[in-house]
């Protein structure tokens, strides 16, 4: 008889898979409030200016890196770039302003850093568009002389 731990291990790839989607959703509309003003908008309503370093970049990230994380695309470089751009943020932005994130306001910088760092590590789990598209993609033979 299978035990509490077997099971768990075998649901790994559907929460995995789960987690990285909502991640990836949650990393998405933050992008899509900073650049097209819905949700709420960037801080404090409307949108970031185009081109505004760093904030239209980060926005930009958010909203591509999010997509693609949260539809299984190139999970693995697609969450170590915004694993980065997260790290910058806290950083750049809040770190000097407190030792302890809840301290400064960079919580949700950390978590994303830390979320999307393990996706750099573990890889997309299931429902990965990826793992889709290599199993219909048409297997080569060795070329022998």
């Amino acid at each position: 008889m299978p035990t509490l731990s077997t099971r768990l291990d075998q649901g790994r790839p559907y929460a995995l898979g789960l987690f990285r989607m909502v991640v990836g959703l949650l990393f998405l509309c933050h992008g899509a409030a900073s650049l097209f003003g819905v949700l709420g908008g960037a801080v404090g309503g409307g949108t970031v200016p185009t081109g505004a370093w760093p904030g239209w970049y980060a926005a930009v990230i958010q909203l591509a890196g999010g997509a693609l994380v949260l539809l299984g695309l190139g999970t693995r470089g697609a969450a170590f770039i915004a694993s980065g751009s997260m790290a910058y943020a806290y950083f750049s932005a809040h770190q000097s302003q407190a030792l302890f994130p809840l301290q400064n306001g960079g919580e949700p910088s950390v978590l994303f850093c830390w979320a999307f760092l393990l996706l750099v590590f573990t890889g997309p789990g299931a429902f990965a568009l990826d793992g889709l598209l290599a199993s219909r993609a048409p297997r080569r033979q060795a070329v022998t002389a």
